[in-house]
Protein backbone atom coordinates (compact mmCIF):
# COMPACT_ATOMS: atom_id res chain seq x y z
CA UNK A 1 0.00 0.00 0.00
CA UNK A 2 1.43 3.35 -1.08
CA UNK A 3 1.22 6.49 0.99
CA UNK A 4 -1.73 8.76 0.14
CA UNK A 5 -3.25 6.03 -2.04
CA UNK A 6 -7.07 6.06 -1.76
CA UNK A 7 -8.51 2.82 -0.38
CA UNK A 8 -12.02 1.51 -0.87
CA UNK A 9 -13.97 -0.74 1.45
CA UNK A 10 -12.83 -3.84 -0.46
CA UNK A 11 -9.18 -2.84 -0.03
CA UNK A 12 -9.61 -2.35 3.70
CA UNK A 13 -11.33 -5.74 3.96
CA UNK A 14 -8.47 -7.50 2.15
CA UNK A 15 -5.89 -5.70 4.28
CA UNK A 16 -7.63 -6.93 7.43
CA UNK A 17 -7.45 -10.52 6.11
CA UNK A 18 -3.69 -10.16 5.58
CA UNK A 19 -3.21 -8.56 9.01
CA UNK A 20 -5.14 -11.39 10.66
CA UNK A 21 -3.00 -14.03 8.93
CA UNK A 22 0.21 -12.15 9.83
CA UNK A 23 -0.93 -11.94 13.45
CA UNK A 24 -1.70 -15.67 13.51
CA UNK A 25 1.70 -16.82 12.23
CA UNK A 26 3.48 -14.31 14.46
CA UNK A 27 1.61 -15.37 17.59
CA UNK A 28 2.56 -19.03 17.16
CA UNK A 29 6.11 -18.42 15.91
CA UNK A 30 5.44 -19.87 12.45
CA UNK A 31 7.28 -18.97 9.27
CA UNK A 32 6.26 -15.63 7.72
CA UNK A 33 3.67 -15.30 4.98
CA UNK A 34 4.71 -15.78 1.39
CA UNK A 35 6.36 -18.61 -0.48
CA UNK A 36 4.85 -22.07 -0.26
CA UNK A 37 1.38 -22.65 1.16
CA UNK A 38 2.19 -26.17 2.39
CA UNK A 39 1.26 -26.80 6.01
CA UNK A 40 0.17 -29.82 8.02
CA UNK A 41 -2.16 -27.64 10.08
CA UNK A 42 -5.46 -26.85 8.35
CA UNK A 43 -6.00 -23.55 10.17
CA UNK A 44 -2.52 -22.29 9.29
CA UNK A 45 -2.96 -23.28 5.64
CA UNK A 46 -6.35 -21.54 5.53
CA UNK A 47 -4.78 -18.29 6.80
CA UNK A 48 -1.97 -18.53 4.24
CA UNK A 49 -4.35 -19.19 1.33
CA UNK A 50 -6.67 -16.35 2.36
CA UNK A 51 -3.72 -13.95 2.70
CA UNK A 52 -2.38 -14.90 -0.74
CA UNK A 53 -5.79 -14.42 -2.38
CA UNK A 54 -6.31 -11.10 -0.61
CA UNK A 55 -2.86 -9.87 -1.73
CA UNK A 56 -3.60 -10.85 -5.33
CA UNK A 57 -6.93 -9.01 -5.30
CA UNK A 58 -5.27 -5.92 -3.80
CA UNK A 59 -2.72 -5.91 -6.59
CA UNK A 60 -5.52 -6.13 -9.14
CA UNK A 61 -7.54 -3.21 -7.77
CA UNK A 62 -4.58 -0.88 -7.21
CA UNK A 63 -4.68 2.25 -9.31
CA UNK A 64 -2.45 2.09 -12.40
CA UNK A 65 -1.24 5.63 -11.71
CA UNK A 66 -0.98 7.20 -8.25
CA UNK A 67 -2.88 10.47 -7.73
CA UNK A 68 -1.18 13.70 -6.83
CA UNK A 69 -0.68 13.87 -3.03
CA UNK A 70 -1.87 17.49 -3.05
CA UNK A 71 -5.18 16.45 -4.64
CA UNK A 72 -5.60 13.69 -2.05
CA UNK A 73 -5.02 16.09 0.84
CA UNK A 74 -7.46 18.58 -0.68
CA UNK A 75 -10.13 15.87 -1.02
CA UNK A 76 -9.66 14.73 2.57
CA UNK A 77 -9.70 18.28 3.97
CA UNK A 78 -12.94 19.02 5.87
CA UNK A 79 -15.23 21.23 3.85
CA UNK A 80 -16.47 24.51 5.28
CA UNK A 81 -20.15 24.91 6.02
CA UNK A 82 -22.17 25.73 2.91
CA UNK A 83 -23.98 29.04 2.91
CA UNK A 84 -27.57 28.58 1.86
CA UNK A 85 -29.05 31.72 0.39
CA UNK A 86 -32.63 32.76 1.15
CA UNK A 87 -34.80 32.25 -1.98
CA UNK A 88 -36.73 35.44 -1.09
CA UNK A 89 -33.70 37.70 -1.32
CA UNK A 90 -34.35 38.56 -4.97
CA UNK A 91 -36.59 41.60 -4.62
CA UNK A 92 -39.14 42.86 -7.15
CA UNK A 93 -38.05 45.48 -9.65
CA UNK A 94 -40.79 47.84 -8.42
CA UNK A 95 -39.28 48.25 -4.94
CA UNK A 96 -38.17 51.67 -3.93
CA UNK A 97 -34.40 52.42 -3.92
CA UNK A 98 -34.30 52.91 -0.15
CA UNK A 99 -36.08 49.62 0.49
CA UNK A 100 -33.86 47.74 -1.96
CA UNK A 101 -30.71 49.18 -0.40
CA UNK A 102 -31.81 48.30 3.12
CA UNK A 103 -32.78 44.78 2.10
CA UNK A 104 -29.45 44.19 0.33
CA UNK A 105 -27.50 45.39 3.36
CA UNK A 106 -29.54 43.15 5.66
CA UNK A 107 -28.98 40.08 3.49
CA UNK A 108 -25.27 40.85 3.17
CA UNK A 109 -24.94 41.09 6.94
CA UNK A 110 -26.88 37.83 7.36
CA UNK A 111 -24.68 36.00 4.86
CA UNK A 112 -21.53 37.28 6.59
CA UNK A 113 -22.85 36.11 9.97
CA UNK A 114 -23.70 32.71 8.50
CA UNK A 115 -20.20 32.30 7.07
CA UNK A 116 -18.65 33.31 10.39
CA UNK A 117 -20.83 30.89 12.33
CA UNK A 118 -20.01 28.06 9.90
CA UNK A 119 -16.27 28.72 10.19
CA UNK A 120 -16.45 28.74 14.00
CA UNK A 121 -18.45 25.50 14.01
CA UNK A 122 -15.91 23.82 11.74
CA UNK A 123 -13.01 24.94 13.92
CA UNK A 124 -14.79 23.81 17.08
CA UNK A 125 -15.48 20.38 15.57
CA UNK A 126 -11.82 20.00 14.59
CA UNK A 127 -10.68 21.02 18.08
CA UNK A 128 -13.04 18.53 19.73
CA UNK A 129 -11.86 15.74 17.44
CA UNK A 130 -8.22 16.55 18.26
CA UNK A 131 -8.94 16.48 21.99
CA UNK A 132 -10.78 13.16 21.65
CA UNK A 133 -7.81 11.63 19.86
CA UNK A 134 -5.42 12.94 22.50
CA UNK A 135 -7.44 11.49 25.38
CA UNK A 136 -8.19 8.17 23.70
CA UNK A 137 -6.41 5.32 25.53
CA UNK A 138 -3.68 3.49 23.69
CA UNK A 139 -4.71 0.29 21.96
CA UNK A 140 -3.68 -2.96 23.58
CA UNK A 141 -0.79 -4.79 21.89
CA UNK A 142 -1.89 -7.27 19.25
CA UNK A 143 0.88 -9.74 19.94
CA UNK A 144 -0.71 -11.05 23.16
CA UNK A 145 -0.65 -14.84 23.17
CA UNK A 146 -3.93 -16.60 23.90
CA UNK A 147 -2.76 -19.40 26.18
CA UNK A 148 -6.05 -21.31 25.91
CA UNK A 149 -5.95 -21.27 22.10
CA UNK A 150 -2.28 -22.25 22.21
CA UNK A 151 -3.02 -25.27 24.41
CA UNK A 152 -5.86 -26.28 22.10
CA UNK A 153 -3.50 -26.22 19.10
CA UNK A 154 -0.91 -28.25 21.01
CA UNK A 155 -3.54 -30.90 21.79
CA UNK A 156 -4.55 -31.09 18.13
CA UNK A 157 -0.93 -31.40 17.00
CA UNK A 158 -0.27 -34.17 19.53
CA UNK A 159 -3.25 -36.09 18.18
CA UNK A 160 -1.92 -35.57 14.67
CA UNK A 161 1.52 -36.81 15.77
CA UNK A 162 -0.04 -39.95 17.28
CA UNK A 163 -1.88 -40.62 14.02
CA UNK A 164 1.36 -40.27 12.03
CA UNK A 165 3.19 -42.67 14.37
CA UNK A 166 0.33 -45.16 14.09
CA UNK A 167 0.55 -45.07 10.28
CA UNK A 168 4.33 -45.57 10.39
CA UNK A 169 3.96 -48.53 12.75
CA UNK A 170 1.30 -49.99 10.46
CA UNK A 171 3.62 -49.81 7.45
CA UNK A 172 6.56 -51.21 9.41
CA UNK A 173 9.63 -51.95 7.31
CA UNK A 174 8.89 -50.39 3.91
CA UNK A 175 9.04 -52.75 0.96
CA UNK A 176 8.88 -51.28 -2.50
CA UNK A 177 9.04 -47.75 -3.84
CA UNK A 178 5.47 -46.83 -2.86
CA UNK A 179 5.96 -47.88 0.77
CA UNK A 180 9.28 -46.04 1.05
CA UNK A 181 7.76 -42.90 -0.46
CA UNK A 182 4.86 -43.08 2.00
CA UNK A 183 7.23 -43.49 4.96
CA UNK A 184 9.34 -40.57 3.72
CA UNK A 185 6.23 -38.38 3.48
CA UNK A 186 5.14 -39.38 6.99
CA UNK A 187 8.60 -38.58 8.36
CA UNK A 188 8.43 -35.11 6.81
CA UNK A 189 4.99 -34.53 8.32
CA UNK A 190 6.26 -35.72 11.70
CA UNK A 191 9.24 -33.35 11.56
CA UNK A 192 6.95 -30.43 10.67
CA UNK A 193 4.61 -31.20 13.58
CA UNK A 194 7.56 -31.44 15.98
CA UNK A 195 8.90 -28.06 14.81
CA UNK A 196 5.48 -26.50 15.28
CA UNK A 197 5.19 -27.99 18.77
CA UNK A 198 8.60 -26.57 19.66
CA UNK A 199 7.53 -23.11 18.44
CA UNK A 200 4.30 -23.31 20.42
CA UNK A 201 6.21 -24.31 23.54
CA UNK A 202 8.46 -21.26 23.14
CA UNK A 203 5.38 -19.06 22.76
CA UNK A 204 3.82 -20.61 25.88
CA UNK A 205 6.96 -20.03 27.94
CA UNK A 206 7.14 -16.41 26.76
CA UNK A 207 3.47 -15.86 27.60
CA UNK A 208 3.56 -17.41 31.07
CA UNK A 209 6.94 -15.96 31.99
Amino acid sequence: MFRNEPRCGTCREKESVIDEARHFVGMYGLRPLGGTLQSDDEEEREHRVNARNARRELNEVRLPELPDPADVRKALRPRAATVVSDPGTSGSGTSSPSTSGGTSATHAAGASATRTAGTKATRAAGTNATRAQATRPAAAPTETVDVAALESRVTGLLDQLSAIDAQMNLIGEPVGLAARARVSDLEKQRATVLRTLAALEKARIAATG
